[in-house]
């Protein structure tokens, strides 16, 4: 079986039969069934549920399941369970969590949790005509919706509100209804895609029975309806804050007002250069999806949402800021985050509810504000560590076991390697001359 060749069907086909063309493909029977076999549960149950979270599944793909520990969120302390590869992230936002533990702690609060969606539809009459009857769309679309929405309201949830967008003269005859929505502790995505497909039915059903329009405006075209991950309305805010005098144990032989003063000027330049905003970006996702992930949260949607945020000006920027006022130095972290803690994976995957369990059982607003901080001590640590050893020595370190694991070292190479870069520089040719000496003395 060739690679460029087209596979119809796959779906319906058997794990067993999907594990064969995955041979074809990659040429080596025994050596894939035994790879991916070797990564399947041994509780049926638990693998079974894996199996129907995804589609064409055929293994597990393991990530490592750490936890950050010490976070003082609000005089409330934390343990945050982390799922991600990247072996610095955890060290990062455990030592900032450590610092700040003894230095006031996180201070975090929800400013919003709105989220919204469209109906998009085209319609070929007047703006003014669509404002006039708007009240009567409106009753129809909330009374039809009423039974969606049911238990959601029960919750504290439901529609917050329906508005229309006039679009034509983006595109012609194009309109929006934009709809608000409070999922409450859900992330929601399911109840508002079926409330938004319900109004679109409600929407056509409306203009077809609507007396006295004429037979032209009595069509309505629904192009989709779906929800949004913007949401700017969806709002946490989280900082920290010392004096400058408590800044003095950061790094030896740098004053807290040195430091201070570098530290603002790195955060500046993440509000000025794209380039470094992206970087800089990065480092508070890695803190954020790493909970997202740990929790059952969708992390695509929530890095969507963040870079959109991060260009609200029409400049791509840093979703932090920090300053220095009256002796004090403060950062803080403002961001949207749509979060959940109740649907989706997070009642299904063992260890989202692990995540869960370990949080405390947190509301959707509480996560939020846990995960910010998650986001904010990790992009601390990582301008800590820039504007003073540099980024290299702190990851290069923990990317150690990585570049022994690569180059198969057994258990008395890991040892003395350890030994050997405590204090040294560490890169891949450095290591792997390091390795190679050891091995050539033993021959």
């Amino acid at each position: 079986m060739k690679r460029k060749t087209i596979i119809s069907g796959f779906s319906k086909l058997s794990r067993e039969e999907k594990m064969e063309k995955m041979a074809e493909l990659t040429g080596s029977a025994e050596r894939i069934r035994s790879q991916l076999d070797s990564f399947r549960l041994k509780n049926k149950a638990q693998q079974d549920l894996l199996d129907e979270i995804s589609e064409n599944t055929i293994s597990n793909f393991y990530l490592p399941f750490g936890v950050a520990p010490n976070f003082m969120i609000n005089n409330h302390l934390y343990h945050i369970p982390m799922v991600i590869e990247e072996s610095s992230v955890i060290a990062a936002a455990s030592r900032s969590a450590k610092f700040w533990a003894s230095h006031g702690g996180f201070n975090a609060r929800v400013v919003s949790v709105i989220k919204s969606g469209q109906v998009h539809f085209i319609w070929k009459g007047s703006n003014e005509k669509l404002n006039d009857i708007l009240p009567e769309l409106k009753f129809e679309l909330y009374r039809d919706t009423k039974e969606l929405t049911r238990n959601m309201r029960q919750r504290g949830g439901g529609i917050q509100g329906i508005q229309l967008v006039n679009k034509c003269d983006e595109m012609d005859h194009y309109y929006q209804l934009h709809v608000t929505f409070d999922t409450a502790d859900s992330m929601g995505a399911n109840f508002i895609n079926s409330c938004l497909e319900k109004m679109a039915q409600s929407l056509k059903k409306f203009f077809r029975n609507y007396e006295g329009l004429p037979e032209a405006e009595r069509e309505c075209e629904v192009i989709m309806s779906i929800l949004s991950n913007y949401t700017p309305d969806c709002i946490v805010e989280c900082s920290v804050e010392c004096s400058l005098d408590e800044l003095n144990e950061i790094h030896p032989g740098i004053s807290g007002k040195e430091f201070a003063n570098k530290f603002l000027m790195a955060s500046k330049i993440a509000e000025l250069d794209v380039y470094r905003a992206a970087t800089h970006n990065k480092g508070i996702f890695n803190g954020v999806d790493a909970v997202a992930l740990a929790t059952g949260n969708d992390f695509r949607a929530i890095e969507a949402n963040g870079h959109v945020f991060a260009s609200q000006t029409g400049k791509y920027k840093s979703l932090t800021q920090a300053s220095v006022s009256h002796n004090r130095f403060r950062y803080q972290l403002t961001m949207p985050l749509s979060l959940g803690t109740v649907g989706g994976l997070t009642s299904l995957h063992p260890l989202a509810k692990f995540g869960l369990e370990l949080l405390g059982k947190p509301s959707a607003k509480e996560l939020m504000m846990i995960t910010a901080a998650a986001g904010l001590a990790n992009n601390f640590g990582a301008l800590r560590s820039l504007v003073t050893t540099g980024i290299q020595q702190g990851h290069m370190k923990m990317h150690l076991s990585n570049l022994l694991n690569a180059l198969k070292a057994d258990y008395e190479e890991k040892k003395q390697a350890l030994e050997y870069f405590a204090h040294k520089t560490v890169s891949h040719s450095e290591v792997e001359a390091f390795i190679k000496s050891l091995r050539t003395k033993l021959q």
